[in-house]
């Protein structure tokens, strides 16, 4: 089946859309469950869609907020205040303006020394709020994902130990080129959600995108080409000019 390409005209319509897709996958997951699991993404593309949920009247109302659960697809060696944390990222843009608990909202500890600390406390953090057990992997209604000019995704980058990784939930992954160590969710776990939504703005990832979508598998160079939900759906939603390259794509 050939991917769900949408390529919208900026950044404002990729996080419309993200939104209704939001909202969508909220309202089902809690009128079939009960409630309503999302992994959010860091970067600039999703934080526009984070503000529109949060400011948005028409949106916000929509969303089920006493009955979603919020966690995260990866974060940096840093503690939730610091500028680079994708959790200090996503408080500012929408956790502190919505009504959500702070129960509601599982955080990576980024400000361990000890980074295969937090990536193992985070695992169990995640078998224990979806109750499964070793060898099962957690069923988010819906991860957001966006990817690096190379190819990466969440902290999953070209060359790196967790690209190899079929057991673990979460992981300490070190990233030479970047010198640091980044806690990240693995593929496995990523590609059990129901619902994957790509969202990818900028010429400089045009390449990539292409390489993705149009090239051999060879994940180890693109390690977004290891996210193929079996049994959910996966979403690319695309500017113009990110997808300037690709043949392939429905124009919304």
């Amino acid at each position: 089946m050939p991917p769900d390409v949408r390529i919208l005209t900026n950044i404002d319509a990729i996080a419309t859309r993200a939104a209704q897709d939001f909202v969508q996958s909220a309202t089902q997951a809690v009128s079939e469950k009960g409630s309503f699991t999302v992994a959010l993404a860091g970067g600039s593309t999703p934080k526009v869609l984070y503000s529109l949920l949060a400011s948005d009247t028409a949106l916000r109302s929509q969303v089920p907020w006493d009955k979603m659960y919020v966690y995260f697809g990866d974060e940096r060696s840093v503690g939730p205040d610091h500028p680079d944390s994708n959790f200090r990222m996503a408080t500012e843009t929408m956790l502190s303006k919505v009504p959500l608990k702070p129960e509601q909202v599982f955080r990576v500890k980024g400000e361990y020394k000890d980074t295969e600390k937090a990536a193992q406390e985070y695992e169990q953090v995640l078998r224990t709020s979806f109750k499964i057990a070793e060898g099962q992997f957690p069923r988010f209604d819906l991860v957001f994902l966006g990817i690096g000019n190379e190819g990466h995704t969440a902290s999953l980058f070209p060359g790196t130990k967790a690209l190899h990784e079929t057991k673990h939930l979460v992981v300490r992954n070190w990233v030479g080129k970047l010198y640091t160590n980044r806690i990240t969710l693995t593929a496995p776990a990523i590609n059990n959600a129901a619902r994957v939504i790509f969202m990818i703005t900028g010429a400089d990832k045009a390449l990539a995108l292409k390489g993705i979508l149009e090239g051999p598998y060879e994940p180890e160079q693109l390690p977004a080409q290891l996210i193929q939900p079996p049994n959910g759906k996966l979403l690319w939603l695309v500017d113009t000019v990110a997808g300037g390259m690709l043949s392939i794509g429905i124009r919304e």
